[in-house]
């Protein structure tokens, strides 16, 4: 998890930098009527984005290498422009989404550009989580078949760009995780709709615990929809990029032979199989407290690195998490990205996110002060206030 922090750190623009950023997207912020149907070129010319046409496919290229191709405001919006352009375009057959530099597909957002609009009340801190989720529902709701390669870390802002399309590749190079609740905030990009739905508790413990996936885990794990060798990937896209106005029928069968062919770790367990049985039973609770006394009176070792791992993380964030996935079981993905947004702004209210933040990439001395420090003393009242309508500011999708 430090890793993933480390990450989001050094990827981080200076406050000079984020003070500029702030200012360029503020003078040339479209007025929303148009936002979604026309795109100032500024954002084109900065190359954070790649865009291609071949033949009948588009490519979708997240360009920050350096930066581990964290997600920004000016990245979403380009990216959700070009989708909506293709989706309607008759001879657009496939769109793929890679990230370059052979490390990353997407290591997150921009968390400490977001943490500076907070604290001075700069509309970044709500901008970029509506243009995020609303980026989030147009994959999630694509017509175009979508292929996400997701060699390499993908994490937070990553998972938004990848679980919600219609197909991921993972590799040997994938990281998975969603440790929000360790900064004090929560799983989102849709967290709550595709974490309740992986099998059993799977997806409760990974939001709640930030347990990281690597590899050919991803895919057992319901995450990735096939396993590919690294190496392969590149092939892969080639034998995609060649098909001639695919159904999704035909990609389906390129993705089905790659996978079949790639041998790494086929037969090695889940990484979580011998801990399932647990998993399932101790985060069956109807509360995070009954959870966490499930494994206080369970005992064994993996129980006892679990309490431990939760007794570090922002008690709100834990119970934020877990009625967010409890609701979000049995919500639409445009119903659980509005809920969540009013979540992501109650988070700006707050303490624990920029506490979080200070601790983990500012300070850095991984001592963050939870307020409130105890599980029992963040409220239903409290609670009920995260996920209250904003009103004319809700997410409407």
């Amino acid at each position: 998890m430090s890793e993933y922090y480390r990450v989001l750190s050094t990827i981080s623009l200076s406050a000079a930098m984020l003070r500029a950023q702030y200012r360029f997207i503020t003078s040339n912020r479209l007025p929303i009527i148009l936002q979604h149907l026309q795109m100032s070129s500024h954002t084109a010319s900065e190359g954070e984005v790649l865009l291609a046409k071949h033949g009948c496919s588009g490519v979708i290229t997240l360009n920050r290498p350096k930066a581990l191709n964290a997600l920004n405001v000016n990245m979403a919006r380009l990216i959700y422009h070009q989708l909506k352009l293709w989706e309607e375009d008759t001879e657009t057959f496939l769109v793929i989404m890679k990230g370059a530099g052979g490390k990353a597909f997407c290591a997150g957002g921009d968390i400490v550009a977001i943490t500076e609009a907070g604290k001075t009340g700069g509309s970044l801190a709500q901008d970029f989580f509506r243009e995020e989720y609303i980026l989030n529902n147009a994959i999630g709701t694509c017509k175009t078949p979508y292929v996400a390669l997701i060699d390499g870390i993908t994490m937070g802002g990553g998972v938004g760009l990848s679980v919600h399309g219609h197909f991921r590749v993972a590799s040997e190079k994938t990281l998975f995780a969603m440790p929000e609740t360790a900064i004090g905030l929560f799983p989102d990009v849709g967290g709550g709709y595709f974490l309740p739905r992986l099998p059993g508790k799977i997806g409760l413990y990974i939001a709640l615990t930030g347990f990281r996936l690597k590899g050919r885990d991803v895919q057992k794990a319901g995450i990735a929809t096939h396993f590919v060798h690294s190496q392969k990937i590149p092939s892969l896209e080639k034998d995609l990029l060649t098909l001639k106005s695919p159904s999704k029928e035909d990609i389906t069968d390129v993705l089905d032979s790659y996978h079949k062919e790639s041998k790494t770790d086929k037969d090695d367990p889940f990484i979580l199989a011998e801990h399932l049985e647990k998993i399932n039973s101790l985060f069956s609770g109807n509360s995070v407290e009954e959870i966490m006394e499930n494994l206080k009176q369970d005992g064994s070792p993996f129980a006892h690195q679990q309490l431990k791992t939760l007794m570090k993380m922002s008690p709100t964030s834990l119970k934020v998490t877990f009625r967010q996935l409890k609701n979000g079981s049995s919500l639409t993905l445009q119903e659980v990205l509005t809920m969540e947004y009013r979540l992501s702004q109650a988070s700006m209210k707050g303490h624990d996110f920029y506490e979080g933040v200070r601790a983990v990439l500012i300070d850095k001395d991984q001592n963050p002060k939870w307020k409130p420090q105890k599980l029992e003393e963040v409220t239903d009242e409290y609670l009920d206030s995260c996920f209250a309508s904003l009103g004319e500011n809700d997410l409407i999708l």
